[in-house]
């Protein structure tokens, strides 16, 4: 029988009995759904109990970090929003995440993107970006809630971000020789 999942993205069945003898080890898509790339690798460990990983978590730390704050604060709203472009695969994660627990969330570009008959019967919204998302985005839509009335806007942190990308050499050598 196949092996299938309805999650995947993309990608084709495989016939276990057709994989090749020797060392089996995966990769996951660096944008994908913590939760459903944890179920496939559960899978894949029972059937293949000596399967290597990657040597590190090869998820993007972003993208993890915005699944499991957008999960925590879900309790705390009736309706999410996330900023990101349709083509994004860790703002439509994000989507999917709200909607999996229940909650309803719309992917906008931006501001002019809100449909005033979302908030019907909405106490609290939440708002979120994709990874990619420029935090002027976020700025924007948090000013379109007050230009109608919203006085209540809160930051909600649960994750803390310590990853810092230093910059190319190339990049580093010219501010050098710019100071």
């Amino acid at each position: 029988m196949p092996a299938r999942h309805q999650g995947a993205r993309a990608g084709a069945a495989v016939r276990c009995g057709d994989l090749p003898d020797g060392p089996v080890a995966y990769i996951t898509q660096t944008t994908l759904s913590v939760d459903e790339t944890a179920e496939i690798i559960d899978v894949l460990r029972r059937r293949f109990p000596s399967i290597r990983a990657p040597q590190r978590e090869d998820i993007c730390y972003a993208t993890s970090n915005r699944q499991w704050a957008v999960k925590e604060l879900l309790s705390e709203v009736d309706l999410l929003l996330v900023i990101g472009s349709r083509n994004s695969s860790n703002s439509n994660r994000l989507v999917e995440v709200a909607r999996g627990a229940g909650v309803d969330a719309h992917l906008i570009d931006d501001e002019t993107e809100i449909d005033e008959s979302w908030l019907d019967g909405v106490e609290t919204v939440g708002v979120t970006s994709g990874a990619s998302a420029p935090e002027a985005l976020v700025q924007r839509v948090c000013d379109w809630f007050r230009g109608r009335g919203v006085t209540q806007i809160e930051p909600f942190a649960s994750v803390y971000e310590d990853v810092v990308f230093r910059l190319p050499v190339e990049l580093r050598r010219a501010e050098s020789s710019a100071a």
